[in-house]
């Protein structure tokens, strides 16, 4: 079984050619997009690699800064909340075919979940927001606690508050 490095900020280094998700649009982005928005601070990329090649991306995902207005946020996203309403956009997540069906995605999107919550510990930041690519995207960040936006069923969001709470029952967990 193939043993996957924690996910690491996207380096030249990084073998981006070879990738491919069996989304055209996800690996493009990847190849051509990913550097660029690094160098304008646009979004950050995270790659994971196969232990044993630790160049070859398997997976990514990319994070940036974000905001969305009142209307488009589930209730309890919106509660007491200004307008726009500040949130970390999972801008893409991604796994390469030869490493998907064995939970590196999961793992990821976990990585993902948890880069929010630190970062939402120094940056006033009220939810995790990603825009699924297709019905089965929509339904996996559902399967880990996201909400649907009030004006799409394709944007979701994950409190940083739910986050918290499933981290500390995690630790309480761990400690029984």
């Amino acid at each position: 079984m193939t043993r996957y490095l924690r996910p690491v900020a996207l380096t030249r280094e990084h073998d981006r050619g070879s990738f491919a998700s069996g989304n055209p649009t996800l690996d493009a982005w990847l190849r051509n997009r990913a550097f660029k928005n690094e160098g304008s601070g646009a979004s950050r990329t995270f790659v994971s690699c196969p232990a044993e090649s630790a160049h070859s991306v398997a997976g990514y995902y990319t994070l940036a800064a974000s905001s969305v207005s009142v209307d488009e946020a589930p209730v309890r996203v919106r509660r007491n909340m200004p307008d726009p309403i500040p949130v970390i956009l999972l801008g893409r997540l991604a796994v390469n075919e030869h490493h998907q069906g064995i939970g590196l995605g999961s793992s990821l999107l976990t990585d993902a979940v948890l880069r929010a919550a630190g970062a939402a510990a120094s940056v006033g930041v009220r939810a995790l927001l990603v825009h699924a690519i297709d019905d089965s995207a929509e339904r996996f960040y559902r399967h880990f606690g996201f909400l649907p936006s009030s004006l799409s069923e394709r944007t979701l969001f994950l409190s940083i508050e739910d986050i918290r709470a499933s981290a500390a029952q995690r630790d309480r967990s761990a400690d029984e």
